[in-house]
């Protein structure tokens, strides 16, 4: 049995620079992670019955299904089809991750997947097919496949590692309230407020913006309730969605302050995750 943590996804900083003419965007974003997300479990299945299974379980398991488009199996099968092994694997996901929440939980969970299969079978996690695999499943799943702090362009595919600032105390809260990706960026102006500056990261990231938080805000209005309580808490460093939302996450100077964040979230009835950078 492999375990793998399938870690919550931060963008520091979302710059949209362009629409694209393959449907995508062209975005630069400062890639982060937390230490704690979703949990992948990976066996080579006992009984012909386990063959190719996932089961989902946790606490956001009710709002995926382990058939059809499903990322992970979607990972599965093409890690199979890639290394010729077969699809003769049992996978487990632990769903702690609200589903559509802006913090790569699919993505992270595919990743996790590709990762835990890798080295069930003694294959190099540097290995390019596992790179090809991650980019055919979606833009942010090469910079979860590599899970550390990364400037990502193009599509957010294009990554080069940089330092990152790991045990800064993080809060991740959501509203509770799934926002669709595709509608979001739907709904960004179009407008290119140019690029994320120069500098050390979080200096870099205070700099910088989330140009989907606009849009985001118009279809899901709670947000800006999140965005105001983070901002008022004594504190805080940074505050900001993260992605397409409607996670908005926190930088603080000390996790006490981090966990009276939380209380004060949690009082609002809004999930939270108490964690820091890795």
């Amino acid at each position: 049995m492999i375990r793998e943590i399938a870690p919550a996804k931060i963008n520091l900083a979302l710059h949209v620079r362009r629409r694209r003419d393959d449907g995508y965007h062209d975005i630069e974003t400062l890639f982060a992670f937390a230490r704690d997300g979703d949990v992948v479990r990976v066996a080579v299945a006992q009984a012909e019955a386990e063959a190719g299974s996932l089961v989902i379980t946790g606490p956001f398991a009710a709002g995926l299904t382990a058939t059809g488009d499903n990322l992970v199996a979607r990972a599965a099968r093409a890690f199979a089809d890639s290394f010729g092994i077969g699809d003769g694997h049992a996978i487990t996901l632990e769903k702690h991750l609200p589903v559509a929440s802006g913090v790569g939980g699919g993505s992270a969970d595919a990743a996790a997947t590709l990762r835990a299969l890798a080295r069930l079978h003694a294959i190099p996690l540097i290995d390019p097919r596992l790179h090809i695999i991650a980019a055919a499943l979606g833009a942010d799943v090469p910079a979860c496949l590599l899970g550390r702090t990364t400037l990502g362009t193009g599509k957010g595919d294009a990554l080069v590692e940089i330092m990152g600032a790991p045990g800064t105390p993080l809060l991740l809260v959501n509203p509770l309230v799934p926002v669709s990706t595709a509608a979001v960026f739907a709904a960004w102006d179009g407008k290119d407020r140019g690029p994320i500056p120069d500098g050390a990261l979080l200096d870099r990231a205070r700099a910088g913006r989330n140009d989907l938080e606009p849009s985001a805000t118009t279809l899901a209005p709670v947000i800006a309730d999140v965005r105001a309580m983070l901002n008022d808490s004594p504190g805080v460093t940074l505050a900001r969605m993260s992605g397409s939302g409607a996670t908005c996450f926190a930088l603080f100077d000390t996790i006490g302050e981090r966990e009276a964040a939380a209380v004060l979230a949690q009082r609002r009835g809004w999930w939270t995750l108490g964690t820091s950078l890795a």
